[in-house]
């Protein structure tokens, strides 16, 4: 029986390993979906014209700390990290540990941080790792469907985390993200990505 079990466990984990190499990144953010959609979002990951518009705002000289929530497959990681200053850092969040696992295995780059954990507990993270606050936050969570009322003490933590004179930037499939940011943050500009699969508002909350 023990056998058996044994020569079951190891056909799994074989065709788990052929599917990974086969499906690659697509397959990792296809599983991440299914085992917490509420989390993920979507099952597709973001156009790389939402990138290139999402960061379009950002003063990449003044920026030391770049924080981003729900990092997937890393769709974002690579076009922050060639952005960013030589000494700057890029720190990224997620509940999934298949995300966490598979951005530390293939992002290669000395200024990059990813952490098993809650958006909620920004602050405890980024004091953890030695920063008094972030520069900006992005966040491509779905805020209107996050359990337990997550949605606004990640707005809030998040207002809390970034400098004066930065910014919360939030791509969202549903407008209704700005709800979340309209407490904390007084000037918030908007924009609209048609080219992205769903096409998504685009949120940039700047800290006063």
């Amino acid at each position: 029986m023990i056998s058996s079990s044994l020569a079951k466990s190891t056909v799994l984990n074989r065709l788990k390993s052929r599917a990974s190499r086969f499906f690659g990144p697509w397959g990792v953010f296809f599983k991440g979906f299914i085992k917490h959609p509420v989390m993920v979002g979507s099952i597709i990951p973001s156009s790389s014209f939402t990138v290139k518009k999402m960061l379009a705002p950002v003063d990449w000289d003044n920026t030391k700390l770049f924080v981003e929530y729900g990092p997937g497959i890393g769709t974002f990681c690579q076009p922050i990290l060639d952005r960013m200053r030589p000494d700057a850092t890029l720190l990224v969040i997620d509940l999934n540990e298949d995300f966490i696992a598979y951005l530390r295995q293939t992002v290669r780059d000395s200024r990059f941080i990813a952490v098993h954990g809650s958006a909620a507990d920004v602050n405890a993270i980024i004091n953890n790792f030695g920063f008094a606050h972030a520069d900006y936050i992005l966040s491509g969570l779905p805020f209107s469907t996050l359990p337990n009322n997550l949605g606004p003490v990640i707005a809030e933590e998040t207002a809390k985390a970034i400098r004066p004179g930065g910014a919360f930037l939030v791509y969202q499939f549903r407008a209704r993200a700005r709800d979340f940011m309209t407490p904390h943050f007084r000037k918030i500009d908007n924009g609209y990505a048609l080219w992205n699969i769903l096409p998504c508002h685009l949120f940039w909350g700047w800290k006063e």
